[in-house]
């Protein structure tokens, strides 16, 4: 990730579509997921508030390794500036905290570690999310906002292609290790609903399209991080599938700004779709804006077996926006200045 002076003037762009944003100004946030792709980017709009607007923002960034959220953060946050918090998404823990706000991102996220730790994969997404609602629960005046998927919706009955509403639900194959992933989000929903009525804890949900932008780690096989890296090198995007699938992408600012929006405007017990409406596009479309951006080509090839064990199981994955959009929020980075965005500052 290189910041640049365009970049932060991107983040002072989107926090103009944070409604009410004052509202976390001088409180405590518990972050999980730090150093990945999405929770990085809403840790950069803190940080730019922090620094020009006196937001006065305590950051608790939650953990496995202390070094690697300093290093991650050096040219962000100075010492001082947040607390490191011990925290693995994979043991059950306690941790006595005192917080007013909690993004719970913590995820494997790599669809190739699904293939091969899907044990681990479906149990972090319950332990580790029980482990802040214990935080939250202890905290009855706190808020926690829940990072889940459009994967959870599975794939639509109907045969239709339109995009999904927060009530659509479609068919998920249980018995398919792949869905270790879609069927820890969809537990791990639930398990928020229930510490909600149980507890009176108040949380809200986001489901994230697909989110691509500078921040992606060098270890994502998502599509879009594969197709970024590869452009960036200025190798040819090698496409293992005829792309068809047809997917909501969304530029990492924009998502950390829909973060914000829901985490203080949201509906308690609500969830919200992520989704950039003019970004609606298949995955071949996404490669084919990388290639044409970095001046190379997309080119096709077989798969192998172990790489069709991580493939999305969702033929179309896209969403529909109306839900946040009515909280004020709107994109601001359509796919051609996203992807833009995305190479001059990876």
């Amino acid at each position: 990730m290189h910041y640049s002076q365009d970049y932060w003037k991107d983040v002072s762009s989107v926090i103009e579509n944070i409604s009410n944003v004052k509202q976390i100004f001088g409180k405590t946030m518990l972050i999980t997921g730090a150093t990945g792709m999405v929770c990085s980017s809403v840790i950069d709009v803190i940080a730019w508030m922090n620094h020009h607007r006196d937001a006065r923002i305590h950051l608790m960034l939650a953990g496995r390794n202390k070094e690697k959220i300093a290093s991650r953060f050096r040219d962000v946050l100075s010492q001082g500036e947040y607390q490191f918090i011990e925290y693995d998404a994979t043991k059950d823990q306690q941790l006595s905290l005192r917080v007013d706000y909690i993004i719970h991102g913590a995820s494997n996220a790599n669809p190739a570690i699904y293939a091969r730790e899907p044990v681990e994969t479906l149990l972090g997404n319950i332990v580790g999310l029980n482990t802040v609602l214990d935080v939250a629960k202890n905290n009855p005046r706190s808020r926690l906002l829940y990072i889940s998927s459009s994967e959870v919706y599975g794939n639509r009955t109907d045969g239709s292609n339109r995009p999904y509403s927060e009530d659509d639900y479609g068919f998920v194959d249980i018995l398919n290790p792949r869905a270790c992933y879609p069927n820890g989000k969809r537990t791990a929903e639930t398990l928020c609903a229930s510490y909600g009525q149980e507890y009176g804890v108040d949380f809200v949900t986001v489901r994230l399209g697909h989110i691509y932008g500078p921040s992606i780690t060098k270890v994502d096989t998502r599509a879009s991080a594969s197709f970024t890296r590869d452009v960036a090198a200025g190798h040819d995007i090698v496409m293992k599938s005829a792309g068809n699938q047809l997917r909501s992408y969304c530029y990492t600012l924009d998502c950390a700004s829909a973060i914000l929006t829901v985490l203080l405007n949201g509906s308690t017990g609500n969830a919200y779709n992520i989704s950039n409406k003019d970004s609606i596009v298949s995955i071949r479309d996404m490669a084919e804006a990388l290639a044409k951006a970095g001046g190379v080509k997309v080119i096709f090839n077989n798969p192998s077996d172990e790489e069709k064990k991580s493939y999305n199981l969702m033929s179309n994955s896209s969403l529909n926006a109306e839900k946040i959009e009515k909280l004020g929020w709107i994109a601001k980075y359509d796919l051609v200045e996203g992807v833009k965005r995305t190479l001059r500052d990876y």
